[in-house]
């Protein structure tokens, strides 16, 4: 029998009402006898009490203890159970008593008479649990000291635990009887329910075929002929019922999957991200799983392509046949896929034979399309190309969002790249940038300039990059390197020789500064030059004349010198190695290229300009380094500078095997290297004052008007500087 039944019910209902009926009576007689019984006690406890005040008020003033004592043991003694322990207390003083085992003395206390002359009844209970009624009464007014008797609860109790069980005995016989008859009873008239319940369950697992019969013309018979006409009804509509359901159940489940796609789309922060999200969700709602979105720039002359999970942009021309369906607004169109020119469509479409046009436009103007690859037995439904429609048009506000600012970061990057690179020179430092700003004055000039700086830092570049930006970027750019050639093959290469001039000149040659007539001539290496060659040199560079080598005829040249070393010739001059004359006619505009390790946040800019180049030279698809990679090459100290740089990418784009350069492709000298630590020098600002009087003379030629306005200072600020560190013109001669 289920709990849950209305039989079930019902018998709990009749004992509940009987139990609760004989636990009521039991309640209550038992309350009124337990009252009874404790009236009795209480009127027995003050008629003892008085009692034994009388018999011991002689004993009491007479001194008797003995005869004091003998009364209350004959009194405990007696016919009355109930008393517990009897005892006189007088004064603090315990006179007599009937405790075997020793008085307790905390019990002295525990009680009063409540006047001299009524006594006081209190309810005590012992460390046993045991329970007591207490009775203080005055003997003689309170003279002859306390009475205290104690009556025990413990026969009282058992005589009304003892009715308790009568009264329970007589309420089970009473529950059971009552039972047994009304289960016959309620059996009876459930039964039809039972029917009608378990024809239900039937009924909501999806049985119909149920018929019940009808047993009479009461109430159960009338609701039995309900149920039954209810379950012909339910037969007629079922079939309908489920067709509509399952055509909801879908239609809610597209809707559901639609707000789900176009809530996600717009936290999406770039165009990559939309376009992943988007293609992989309508891969999920239409059967051909080829799919490749087209978004449309902002000048319309490009577009962005996503395909193969890769965001590419290539020239409108080759999309032009599907992206001029979208004149039409929310028209799905099929098109040729060999009427686009792009190598892009034939990879992202295989084995399709036409593309389906899936217009997306942002406020009537044309944003893009989606293209769909349909093979021979195209099996998607009307209904998924309608709701993929709808997820287009809903999210061409996030799409437009996103490639914006696609286009925003490409100009952004453009822009910075330009920055960063100038005339085939990586480098985004000021320091760099400061370099940059020069070339473009001095360019234009015929100024000869002085480049100093380490091995490997680019001296020839910039003075490719001066050549490229002056007036003279037609005519030849011909580099000397100096240190290549010993003093008499020097000369020979610098002015040419005539024919038998020295041993093996077989034939008249002529030099590079001939060669290099109306261009740039740039010496590579002076500090390496002899001083018998300087000579010539310096002739050369006042007069722009010069005789071959054996040769009697002077030739006149019209070039530009640019010289470049790497050492200090300022030294070079103290120790007499190189001409201090032939010095200060190269160093009339000098410029100092930093070592790499000064500029260390141009290294990630050169290391991926560098991979970018051997990437494509060597044909691999290596895209970045990874972290620790990175790390290696910030933390190296670059001795060898940009030159070291781009062979150590070289050599680990080599070793690559992935599309990141891990750490362990790197040069073993980067990967024993430790960062040295940063040294500070001593310096004062006096020092670096006059440092910076010097160095800014020299960038603007000593011209003292233009240091003064660079410095920021007035001309008669500047000369008493110059006069306080003893700053005087060098010398030209």
């Amino acid at each position: 029998m289920k709990l849950q039944s209305l039989k079930s019910k019902l018998l709990l209902a009749v004992f509940t009402l009987v139990l609760g009926s004989g636990l009521l009576i039991s309640l209550l007689v038992t309350h009124r006898y337990s009252v009874s019984l404790l009236d009795n006690m209480v009127n027995q406890g003050q008629n003892l009490s008085k009692t034994l005040a009388l018999e011991a008020t002689d004993k009491i003033l007479t001194n008797d203890v003995v005869a004091l004592q003998k009364l209350l043991s004959d009194h405990q003694s007696g016919n009355n159970p109930n008393v517990a322990y009897l005892f006189v207390v007088r004064d603090g003083r315990i006179l007599a008593h009937t405790f075997s085992a020793g008085f307790p003395m905390e019990l002295v206390d525990a009680n009063t008479p409540q006047s001299d002359e009524s006594g006081n009844i209190l309810r005590i209970a012992s460390d046993t649990g045991e329970q007591f009624l207490d009775f203080a009464w005055p003997v003689l007014d309170g003279q002859g000291g306390t009475l205290r008797i104690g009556l025990s609860e413990k026969p009282y109790r058992l005589r009304i635990n003892r009715l308790w069980l009568q009264i329970t005995a007589i309420t089970i016989v009473i529950l059971i009887a009552a039972l047994t008859v009304s289960y016959l009873f309620i059996r009876r008239f459930t039964r039809p329910l039972t029917v009608l319940a378990e024809a239900a369950e039937r009924i909501d697992s999806g049985n119909l075929d149920i018929k019940i019969k009808s047993t009479g013309q009461d109430e159960i018979g009338r609701l039995t002929l309900s149920f039954n006409n209810m379950i012909d009804r339910l037969r007629n509509y079922t079939q309908t019922l489920e067709k509509r359901a399952v055509e909801l159940d879908r239609a809610q489940g597209q809707t559901r999957r639609s707000f789900e796609i176009i809530q996600k789309i717009g936290t999406q922060s770039t165009l990559q991200d939309v376009c992943s999200y988007l293609i992989e969700r309508l891969k999920k709602i239409v059967t051909c799983s080829d799919l490749v979105l087209l978004i449309t720039s902002r000048n319309q002359d490009s577009v962005f392509v996503f395909a193969a999970g890769r965001l590419t942009v290539l020239p409108r021309a080759a999309f032009e046949s599907a992206l001029r369906i979208q004149a039409k607004i929310n028209a799905i169109s099929f098109i040729d896929k060999n009427d686009l020119r792009a190598s892009i469509i034939s990879e992202a479409f295989p084995a399709a034979n036409r593309l389906a046009v899936f217009p997306v436009n942002f406020e009537n103007q044309i944003l893009g399309t989606l293209l769909v690859g349909c093979p021979k037995m195209c099996r998607c439904e009307a209904k998924d190309t309608e709701v993929m429609g709808l997820i287009l048009q809903e999210s061409a506000g996030a799409i437009n969002r996103a490639a914006r600012h696609e286009e925003d970061l490409g100009l952004i990057k453009s822009q910075l790249e330009a920055q960063s690179e100038f005339n085939g020179i990586v480098g985004k430092d000021t320091q760099m940038q400061t370099i940059y700003k020069l070339i473009q004055d001095i360019a234009p000039t015929d100024a000869t300039i002085m480049i100093q700086g380490e091995s490997g830092t680019g001296k020839e570049l910039v003075a490719r990059a001066i050549h490229d930006h002056s007036l003279r970027k037609a005519a030849p750019f011909i580099v000397i390197n100096c240190s290549a050639y010993p003093t008499t093959l020097l000369e020979s290469e610098i002015f040419g020789h005539e024919k038998g001039s020295f041993t093996g000149a077989l034939r008249q040659k002529s030099g590079r500064f001939e060669q290099a007539d109306g261009g740039t001539v740039f010496l590579d290496e002076i500090g390496e030059i002899q001083l018998s060659a300087q000579i010539k040199l310096l002739r050369v560079i006042q007069t722009q004349k010069f005789e071959r080598l054996g040769g009697e005829k002077t030739l006149g040249v019209n070039v530009r010198i640019i010289a470049a070393t790497n050492k200090d010739l300022l030294e070079e001059v103290k120790r007499g190695s190189f001409r201090e004359d032939l010095f200060y006619r190269l160093n009339v505009i000098p410029i100092q290229m930093p070592p790499l390790r000064n500029r260390r946040n141009d290294i990630p800019l050169l290391a991926r300009h560098f991979l970018h180049r051997f990437a494509v030279e060597q044909g691999k698809e290596v895209q970045d380094f990874s972290s620790e990679a990175m790390r290696m090459l910030l933390d190296y100290t670059w001795p060898g500078n940009v030159r070291e740089l781009e062979n150590s990418i070289e050599h680990a784009l080599v070793l690559a095997r992935g599309e990141v350069i891990e750490a362990t492709d790197m040069p073993s000298v980067l990967k024993t290297a430790k960062p040295s630590p940063k040294k500070i020098a001593r310096r004062t600002i006096l020092d670096n004052e006059k440092k910076l009087l010097q160095e800014t003379l020299e960038e603007c030629g000593w011209n003292k008007k233009l240091t003064a306005k660079n410095l920021g200072i007035s001309r008669s600020t500047l000369y008493s500087k110059l006069k306080k560190y003893r700053i005087l013109m060098p010398t030209i001669h």
